[in-house]
């Protein structure tokens, strides 16, 4: 996730000071520079960057799925532990 994060801003800087070089430097300039910057990184990004961002995509899946899974793990120790307890003949708050 860091690595695609800096990769795009670093694909932003460099349109932005290519643009800049090639004269879009006045003070009028700066918000068509930024906008333009912008525009021009995130379509460089979504090309050039696809193999990192599928990457990432996949990473950011496969942490939700272990936290899902922790959960419903969780979830299931706790009902197991509440029909041990039924199942004994004793209440789950007996044991407080």
């Amino acid at each position: 996730m860091l690595r695609y994060s800096v990769l795009r801003l670093l694909i932003f800087f460099g349109v932005l000071s290519l643009l800049w070089l090639l004269g879009l430097r006045s003070r009028e300039q700066e918000i068509p520079l930024l906008a333009l910057s912008a525009l021009i990184s995130m379509v460089l990004s979504y090309f050039v960057l696809a193999r990192f961002r599928e990457e990432t995509a996949r990473q950011l899946a496969a942490a939700v799925e272990r936290r899902a899974e922790a959960k419903r793990v969780k979830a299931g120790e706790s009902d197991e532990a509440a029909e041990d307890t039924e199942a004994d003949g004793g209440s789950p708050s007996q044991y407080r």
